[in-house]
């Protein structure tokens, strides 16, 4: 079934927003539920998958240095945050039969594994689905780098973010109706033309490895598997 994927190998990068719902915070079971049937339903058909998820819906480092604080505390915090919505989602997947393992950056031994290449490696070797929490593990860096340094560690087809929209867009639709959507850009015209896909060393990760970022909305039922096949509405961002 994997001769049908136009990518096999991929690194999911989910905002922690993306599991919310419709609430102002926190987690929304449905919609994990929701995401982690898609999962399942793309590793039956060969995929392999790591996946990153980020912690804005339960804290944000950089909240708590807008507000005076002290960064590296709450970049810690965020680390955290990621570690439980990646238990959640991992949690979800199991309870469908499909095998996900939680491997964190920060050391949380009683909670979840350590991440270490080869183990990550071996596991997905294996078919499982592996969460990488925790970040890169260091203050100052967002969980888009994180996820790009994941994909490009596991030797990923492709960097597959979900997010609210279908693609990347010149401005954002939800302010402009006439906003045009990109189907393919480079990283230098991500970067000239300061289009919010994810940060600059993200995109700098992903080019210098020659990873494709593909861009669309996690919200759209059966997406995420028609973007693996290379159908639907997405951008690709590559050189």
């Amino acid at each position: 079934m994997s001769d049908q994927l136009r990518w096999k190998r991929v690194l999911l990068k989910l905002s922690g927003e993306a599991l919310m719902g419709e609430q102002q915070f926190g987690i929304d079971p449905a919609v994990v539920e929701r995401v982690a049937r898609e999962i399942a339903e793309a590793v039956a058909l060969g995929a392999q998958f790591g996946i990153v998820v980020g912690g804005g819906n339960i804290f944000r480092g950089v909240s708590l240095a807008a507000k005076g604080g002290n960064r590296v505390t709450g970049d810690h915090m965020g680390m955290l945050a990621t570690v439980m919505n990646s238990l959640t989602l991992a949690d979800a997947l199991n309870s469908l039969g499909v095998q996900a393992r939680v491997l964190s950056a920060v050391p949380v031994p009683s909670i979840c594994e350590t991440f270490t290449q080869r183990g990550a490696e071996r596991y997905m070797e294996d078919g499982d689905v592996i969460l990488f929490a925790g970040g890169t593990g260091n203050p100052f860096f967002s969980t888009d780098s994180g996820a790009a340094l994941r994909a490009a560690e596991m030797q990923c087809n492709a960097f597959l973010k979900g997010t609210q929209v279908d693609g990347v867009y010149d401005c954002d639709p939800k302010f402009n109706p006439d906003a045009m959507r990109y189907d393919t850009l480079t990283p230098g015209e991500v970067l000239e033309k300061n289009l919010k896909v994810m940060d600059a060393t993200a995109i700098a990760l992903a080019r210098d490895n020659a990873i494709p970022v593909v861009v669309f909305s996690i919200h759209t039922s059966g997406a995420l598997v028609n973007v693996l096949r290379g159908q639907g509405l997405f951008t690709v961002v590559s050189d």
